[in-house]
């Protein structure tokens, strides 16, 4: 545990900055397992949704939360799908 006033405030900031980070990987998760689905069952509706993910994707690599790289790859695996499913 924590015992200086500067080690203690840094213990809380990382706390904080984990929850909020998990709270977007999440969202992120969230996001990419309903545009899938939504490519399963009407393929061209699911445009609509892939917009909505690969904004929030862009949101977390804008954040630090994932990697930007990371993020170019699940916005063109999702992408890739889409394309494959509307053909």
């Amino acid at each position: 545990m924590a015992n200086h006033k500067s080690s203690i405030k840094r213990a809380r900031q990382s706390q904080e900055r984990r929850l909020r980070n998990r709270m977007v990987k999440t969202r992120v998760k969230n996001v990419t397992k309903a545009t899938r689905a939504a490519v399963a069952e009407n393929p061209a509706d699911a445009l609509a949704q892939f917009k909505a993910a690969q904004s929030t994707i862009a949101k977390a690599a804008k954040k630090g939360v994932i990697h930007k790289r990371t993020a170019a790859r699940k916005i063109s695996r999702l992408a890739r799908q889409i394309n494959a499913a509307n053909r």
